[in-house]
């Protein structure tokens, strides 16, 4: 059971995600935090100790949340090319994402890599595990007869997210679903190509 303190750090939290995740870290403030919230600039500092602690929390919380959501989803499929299905179909409505503004992984890496060098490594992190996951969930698939050993599994798990995570902004800019639908489509029947 949480404490009343770690209740108000979880909300602020929870709260500030969606702000960070629109407006970046750069365009995010403690004003809109503290509206969003209606608490104090006191209670707001004794939880964190300024802007920069309250941003690396934020993101802590958007990449936790957001690797919780897309283990869970992907857990969900019995075999390796459901997990795969179950990823693409993750971001079947890249308009109406679980955080509001898109992809906190992709907003979070464009802003911080040239500004923000701790925040970058969290998100390289992130990446790179996320890529290694994906590449032993297409071996196991090979492994186990389910796909070809012609499917080169690095290279797969690199086009899908570089593609996806694209679509993702490119979707949102056009303020349009449709492309996004069209590509995971593509990417499913090259997966299916592979299908022994």
């Amino acid at each position: 059971m949480l404490t009343k303190a770690e209740r108000t750090k979880q909300f602020i939290l929870e709260t500030a995600a969606p702000i960070f995740n629109q407006k970046g870290v750069s365009g995010a403030n403690i004003d809109d935090v503290l509206a969003a919230t209606k608490l104090t600039k006191g209670c707001l500092y004794g939880h964190f100790e300024g802007k920069e602690d309250l941003a690396l929390q934020v993101v802590d919380f958007m990449l936790n949340n957001n690797g919780e959501k897309m283990l869970s989803t992907i857990s969900k499929g019995k075999t390796a090319k459901a997990k795969v299905f179950a990823y693409l179909d993750f971001y079947k409505d890249p308009l109406n994402t679980y955080l509001k503004g898109g992809c906190p992984v992709l907003n979070m890496a464009v802003e911080s890599d040239d500004n923000f060098p701790a925040i970058k490594e969290k998100i390289s992190g992130i990446i790179r595990h996320g890529q290694e996951l994906f590449v032993t969930i297409l071996s196991q698939g090979i492994a186990d007869g389910e796909f070809s050993d012609q499917l080169d599994p690095a290279v797969y798990a690199f086009k899908v997210v570089a593609a996806v995570e694209g679509a993702v902004v490119m979707c949102r800019a056009m303020n349009t679903a449709k492309p996004m639908a069209g590509l995971l489509r593509s990417l499913k029947d090259e997966l299916e190509s592979y299908v022994i």
